[in-house]
């Protein structure tokens, strides 16, 4: 089976979307990083927009398009070569890692005059100093390749990787549903849809690993749904959707978020189905529909403006964990056998960060085992996990993926 090789240019947190690659992309091989941001690797199936439409931590994906003994003095020609279907007018863009600004700035000149040469009309976008933006690469039809390309040249010492963009975010999209949609609660915490995408893919790849043959459309239940973030990204993947949370204003939160997406994208509910309710998470789940996974961002505690006391936080953590492990202890007893993917908060305390130690000493009596993907190295020294924190925040939140341990 023949291999290919692409470069993800990855999000704020790294490590979390290299996990995802693995996770998500078949026959997952990594090769190398270009600086602690671009990930390149092989793999078995050609990707394309549609999965990183998927995607939550990688920002732009680019296929190689040359041999390894090619150099910069041949990108003019594989330029043209890759516009050679493009009719009438060529746009072009040049995205480089590793590369002198010099030296991108003759490329382009060089790519224009080779195109010129061929009698095509050009146009480029970006500049020696800053790519082309996302929505550029879109609008100018780069990205599905009817109108141009864009060329990734990834150097690197005595190494060079040349590659085409395929796909690319679009931040647009992002931005609409986290802040146009009806309800937004700021005090409870926003999960960014994009690290809903990754824990939903985390879920995927804990079923699949259990189950190769599982079905493709997946059932995904989530039981803390709060304002509806995961139940909005599981729906516009075309998966039914259950979903509960102990607030009444919480579940008519969702269920108003939802309707709008469904409206905005034309999403059925007779074809993609989705029942929110009332419910406490550690009372016992009574499902009439077979779930797949659990995919949840569990309670993070109280919204903090300041960094707490060493006590505040201990305080704090007791009171998450009681409800942590009453949650697990209810999905170990109530829907046996159904993985979980799970958020659990971490508080940053200027003496070292506080984790739930209580529930991760109980988790395998709970009848659970925490895992990640093969090739994943954990974030925490003692259990396996990965930590997704923004830049001074109080509260960050571990990645947790349990999948079920029967007791011996």
């Amino acid at each position: 089976m023949p291999s290919f090789s692409y470069c993800a240019f990855l999000g704020n947190h790294p490590a979390i979307s290299l996990a995802e690659l693995h996770a998500s992309v078949p026959g997952f091989a990594f090769k190398r990083m270009i600086g602690t941001s671009i990930a390149i690797f092989e793999t078995e199936a050609e990707l394309k927009m549609k999965q990183l439409t998927n995607w939550g931590g990688v920002f732009l994906l680019a296929k190689k398009v040359s041999s390894d003994s090619a150099t910069l003095k041949d990108i003019p020609h594989i330029i043209t070569e890759e516009n050679t279907s493009v009719k009438g007018k060529v746009t072009f863009s040049l995205r480089a890692y590793g590369v002198q600004k010099s030296v991108v700035h003759a490329l382009y000149r060089d790519c224009k005059i080779a195109l010129k040469k061929g009698g095509r009309a050009v146009r480029y976008v970006g500049n020696e100093n800053k790519p082309a933006v996302s929505a550029l690469l879109h609008d100018t039809g780069i990205v599905e390749g009817k109108k141009g390309c864009e060329l990734v040249l990834l150097g690197d010492k005595d190494f060079l990787w040349i590659g085409r963009t395929v796909a690319v975010q679009d931040p647009d999209s992002y931005t609409q549903r986290d802040m146009e949609k009806p309800v937004r609660d700021t005090r409870v915490g926003l999960l960014p849809p994009k690290l809903a995408q990754m824990l939903l893919n985390f879920g995927e790849w804990i079923v699949r690993s259990e189950n190769p043959k599982a079905k493709k459309t997946l059932v995904i239940f989530d039981p803390f749904c709060g304002t509806g973030v995961i139940p909005m990204e599981t729906v516009l993947r075309g998966w039914p959707i259950f979903a509960s949370d102990m607030s009444l204003k919480a579940v008519n939160g969702t269920e108003k978020n939802l309707e709008w997406l469904r409206k905005i994208k034309d999403i059925k509910k007779r074809d993609v189905p989705s029942v929110v309710w009332k419910q406490d998470a550690t009372k016992p789940f009574e499902l009439k529909e077979d779930i797949d996974v659990i995919v949840t961002e569990t309670t993070l505690g109280p919204s903090l403006t300041d960094r707490p006391t060493a006590k505040d936080a201990a305080k704090m953590r007791t009171e998450c964990e009681a409800i942590e492990i009453g949650f697990l202890k209810n999905a170990a007893a109530t829907l046996p056998g159904v993985p979980v993917v799970a958020t659990f908060p971490v508080w940053f305390l200027k003496t070292g960060s506080l984790f739930l130690e209580k529930t991760w000493k109980e988790i395998h009596d709970l009848g659970y085992r925490a895992v990640l993907p093969a090739g994943v190295a954990s974030d925490h020294p003692t259990h396996p996990s990965l930590l997704y924190r923004r830049p001074d925040q109080l509260v960050g939140r571990e990645i947790v993926i349990l999948k079920h341990s029967p007791k011996k």
